[in-house]
């Protein structure tokens, strides 16, 4: 085991401190020589003390940075003839780090409701009080930051925020971007509108200090972002208030959010202006510091591994960390693994559709505001997106919209949930609708996504990475079922209607067998919870309880806890 560790360390000494100078050139995951790169970083993450690599990026510093930093090497300067075992170098963590966790008080929302209205828009008795249990977890799942982190940021990971967050669970003690999207709307139908408004003013700060929101609520996240959804979290809380004071004053962030994502993500693709998820920053995640290391190691020189883990960081912008969505192997397919990422050459469906959806919600904002010219300007620039999502993007002979690959330049025909995006956000041709539904029933029996009892997997790739079959994630579940009903067609509306039943279903017999909710569920079984990928299935969550509250919202008077027909023919 010593033997192994101290290979392990050499050999990643080596990846890190052997890059080339265009690689040196990159900016780090953030400046924090102990939470992002480093002797110190490298030295605790490949020794294994944890089994998640998370937990000691998410540990307090008892000491400030530069005494913490004198104090390793003079730990390390004991170890002339040999590197500490993985028992020392735990110790060493244990008398320098206070636990995970550390940075947060206890909170209880003033706006928590026991008994909010939608309760009532529930008919089973059984559902209603599983809503009931969803409802409390919120309670479990809030966070509010002490002010000590404020007062002395140097000590944390932790991106402070005034507000307190309701954040996912489990190792994600923190905020998410995109979770966040789901977790507001479940929020606002639990009428704790205060906390929702609370977590976007949170966000709206955040891009005021960094141009763009970070993946999630830690400094070693601050050079990469999620899907834009703040344009939508504000709609949503919107419409749901009519707070058109809100509304004005977010309205330029917002845009420079959008600014941000056209200047940094961007390609020309076919004469349209399409965006892609990538990252600008050198070395492995430091929160996956190790595993990124191993998937590294085979690589033959450092350009190509130190492009590997700008991949992997790609992939994690997206949310889908991991898929073999995102492989592209040398016959050009999705087979696979790791090793086979090109994120950065992807052009996905729904990164395209959520900016035409940012641009038309900018663009109503500014016509609030009465500054016809930007809202115009955005007008036209969701139009642009639109086009480009349509001419670049649908498939004609697949009847349904794909990813565009841009080494081999052609589409990516292969079932993702992503590919029915676009009619979550409405970005298709109105007068087309009949003809778009036509298409898409007719793509969803050619692919039998609705024989699946716990939800339409994310893909139909069982490659053994958690993004992939059978596991079922529920803010795709969201989009295809909000999706196929706004067409307004009978026939999508009957699929939506049962997938959501399929899908309460589910979760609610898992949270009978096991008393928790979970961010991802197995598509071949009712309440079957998944697995794979780099962690274990966690617990909490927020995501899942904000979409089981919106198809609450949506269906509760026809939801039932007694079963399912799979035996539908649409």
């Amino acid at each position: 085991m010593l033997m192994l560790f101290s290979l392990l360390l050499i050999t990643s000494s080596a990846f890190i401190n052997g890059l080339t100078n265009e690689i040196d050139e990159l900016p780090k995951p953030c400046p924090s020589e102990i939470y992002c790169h480093g002797r110190l970083l490298e030295t605790v993450q490949m020794a294994r003390i944890f089994n998640d690599s998370k937990t000691f990026v998410d540990m307090k510093l008892k000491e400030s940075p530069s005494l913490t930093l004198k104090k390793f090497d003079e730990f390390m300067a004991k170890f002339i003839d040999r590197v500490p075992d993985q028992n020392e170098i735990q110790l060493w963590v244990k008398e320098n780090f206070e636990p995970a966790g550390s940075e947060f008080e206890d909170w209880v929302p003033e706006d928590y409701s026991k008994s909010p209205e939608i309760l009532n828009k529930i008919n089973d008795k059984s559902l209603r009080s599983f809503a009931e249990d969803l409802n409390k977890i919120w309670l479990d799942l809030g966070r509010k930051m002490k002010k000590e982190v404020a007062d002395n940021q140097a000590l944390y990971s932790i991106i402070y925020v005034q507000n307190p967050v309701i954040v996912p669970g489990g190792r994600f003690r923190e905020f998410y971007y995109w979770d966040s999207y789901w977790i507001i709307r479940g929020l606002l139908l639990s009428e704790m509108v205060n906390t929702a408004q609370g977590m976007i003013r949170n966000f709206l700060s955040i891009i005021e200090r960094f141009g763009f929101i970070p993946n999630g609520g830690r400094i070693y996240y601050s050079m990469r972002s999620q899907p834009p959804l703040l344009a939508p979290m504000i709609k949503t809380y919107f419409d749901h208030t009519k707070d058109y004071q809100l509304a004005i004053a977010s309205v330029d962030i917002l845009a420079r959010e959008f600014e941000y994502w056209m200047q940094n993500h961007t390609v020309l693709v076919k004469g349209h202006r399409m965006a892609k998820y990538g990252d600008k920053s050198s070395g492995p995640r430091p929160e996956s510091f190790r595993e990124d290391i191993e998937t590294g190691k085979d690589f033959p020189n450092d350009t190509e591994r130190e492009a590997h883990y700008s991949e992997l960081k790609a992939a994690a912008e997206s949310g889908m960390d991991f898929s073999s969505r995102w492989f592209i192997d040398k016959n050009g397919t999705n087979n696979g693994d790791l090793r086979d990422l090109k994120t950065r050459s992807i052009i996905p469906v729904e990164l395209n559709a959520i900016l035409f959806w940012n641009a038309k919600i900018i663009s109503e904002f500014y016509g609030y505001a009465n500054l016809s010219d930007k809202q115009e300007e955005y007008y036209q620039m969701s139009e642009k997106f639109y086009k480009a999502v349509e001419e670049v993007l649908w498939n004609e002979e697949a009847g349904v919209w794909l990813d565009y690959d841009l080494i081999n330049e052609k589409s990516r025909n292969y079932f993702v949930a992503t590919n029915l995006s676009p009619l979550w956000m409405r970005c298709y041709n109105p007068s087309k609708r009949q003809y778009i539904s036509d298409r898409v029933v007719n793509y969803i029996n050619e692919n039998n996504l609705d024989s699946f009892p716990g939800g339409v997997p994310t893909t139909m790739n069982n490659s053994g990475e958690q993004w992939d079959k059978p596991n079922v994630w529920a803010p795709f579940q969201h989009m295809l079922i909000v999706g196929l009903d706004n067409l307004e067609d009978d026939r999508t509306k009957k699929i939506a209607q049962e997938w959501a039943q399929r899908w309460v279903l589910s979760n609610y017999i898992a949270y009978k067998d096991t008393g928790a909710m979970y961010e991802k569920y197995l598509a071949n079984e009712l309440g079957g919870h998944g697995g794979g990928g780099e962690y274990e299935v966690q617990k909490g969550f927020g995501w899942t309880n904000g979409v089981l509250f919106d198809l609450f919202d949506r269906y509760g008077a026809v939801l039932s806890s007694s079963g399912v027909n799979l035996d539908q023919n649409f």
